[in-house]
């Protein structure tokens, strides 16, 4: 089982494990599972006398199938999970500063981050036996376009207990709209302004300028990063694949082999019991012609001494 952040807690006795590791235990099983193992969980939590948490195991809503592979995700991919949240972080920071131009190379950042996720967690999904449709692939989209965008879904996500897929904002969250969205306040302009109201104005717009450039430059290192983690990730799954397609032939060949040699074997016993019976046949035959030829000779002999008893004697 696993807890936030990818660490693994082992089961224990179901009467005595935290309730915590219980809600994780059920968040990470497939969601066919969830109601018979939830039931199972809170009636041995009601056996040991621990009637508070048996009613918040039994609390526990059975997540969608979406929800179920964003949890999944997260757990699965703490690294990367991390990154992604970073990345929101960063993200939601940027776009409280950043003109049009740097908003459209964000927006086209997510994009990419978020469809390379999504199909991370289809990936996952199907390997533990569940294949998302496309609806739900939409879902875990717009969960994870929610996970970027508020601050409250990142904390939701992150816990890996989700019953539902999120929904973003159609904009950022209140108290981080792009400049220039909301119309600003006109500080009183001088009549006359001399030439340091005019220089502090352009120091202060180069600031502006500057800290815009040092968060987009931060955004876009996330972005890169995760896209690059989820790129090696992407590559050991490939050589993982090919690997286990190796292993796959070459195990198909040495099957094969074993069937060609098994048969082998049993032509090589079928010979020689052959050999065997034809070999104890021709003992056989041989005991039979030497009794006979013995049989003929002891005949010869008593033939060969009645003709002597029979021949006249020289008188």
């Amino acid at each position: 089982m696993q807890r936030k952040g990818g660490h693994r807690q082992e089961t224990g006795d179901p009467r005595t494990e935290p309730v915590e590791s219980v809600l994780d235990e059920l968040y990470t099983a497939p969601p066919d599972d969830f109601v018979p193992r939830r039931e199972e969980h809170a009636a041995a939590a009601r056996t040991a006398g621990r009637k508070d948490d048996a009613r918040r195991i039994h609390a526990a809503r059975r997540p969608t199938l979406a929800a179920w592979a964003a949890n999944l995700l997260t757990r699965s991919l703490p690294e990367e999970s991390r990154r992604f949240l970073e990345l929101g972080q960063a993200l939601r920071e940027a776009h409280r500063t950043l003109d049009a131009a740097g908003l459209k190379e964000l927006s086209a950042q997510r994009r990419r981050i978020v469809s390379a996720l999504s199909r991370q967690a289809a990936r996952l999904a199907r390997e533990a036996g569940h294949p998302l449709s496309e609806a739900a692939q939409r879902e875990v989209e717009s969960t994870l376009r929610a996970v970027l965008a508020d601050p409250d879904a990142a904390g939701q996500w992150a816990d890996g207990r989700l019953t539902g897929s999120l929904t973003p904002p159609s904009e950022f969250p209140p108290g981080t709209a792009p400049a220039g969205s909301a119309p600003r306040e006109r500080s009183p302009r001088p009549a006359f302004p001399g030439p340091s109201a005019g220089a502090r104005a352009k120091d202060e717009l180069a600031e502006r300028r500057r800290r815009r450039q040092e968060e987009l430059a931060r955004a876009e290192q996330m972005a890169r990063e995760a896209s690059r983690q989820l790129s090696d990730r992407r590559a050991e799954q490939a050589d993982a694949e090919a690997s286990l397609r190796r292993v796959n032939e070459e195990h198909d060949r040495a099957r094969e082999e074993v069937s060609a040699a098994e048969q082998r074997l049993r032509q090589a016993r079928e010979r020689l019991d052959r050999v065997e019976r034809e070999r104890r046949e021709a003992e056989e035959a041989g005991r039979a012609v030497a009794t006979a030829l013995a049989r003929a000779e002891r005949q010869a002999r008593s033939a060969a001494r009645e003709v002597d008893r029979s021949a006249p004697r020289p008188r």
